[in-house]
């Protein structure tokens, strides 16, 4: 029996950046996006918390007189 095992996970991730001072609250956001988006900001990140969303299976069984697959999903 062959079975496929889907995980859903949702992480979470922190970065500790340095940002100038002086700055706006708007400036600011545009200045953490502007980081993220050129990818420099993601050498900085850690992961923080992973939280367990869920997992689910579908169970394939070959039928062999007929040469079909029938699924069935569980939710665990």
């Amino acid at each position: 029996m062959k079975v496929i095992v889907t995980v859903i996970e949702k992480i979470i991730s922190e970065a500790h950046i340095n940002i100038p001072d002086g700055l706006n609250e708007s400036a600011i956001k545009q200045h953490i996006v502007d980081r993220y988006n050129s990818g420099e900001m993601l050498t900085h990140m850690n992961i923080y918390q992973v939280d367990f969303e869920s997992i689910s299976a579908r169970i394939i069984k070959e039928q062999a007189d007929t040469n079909s697959i029938s699924l069935s999903e569980v939710r665990l």
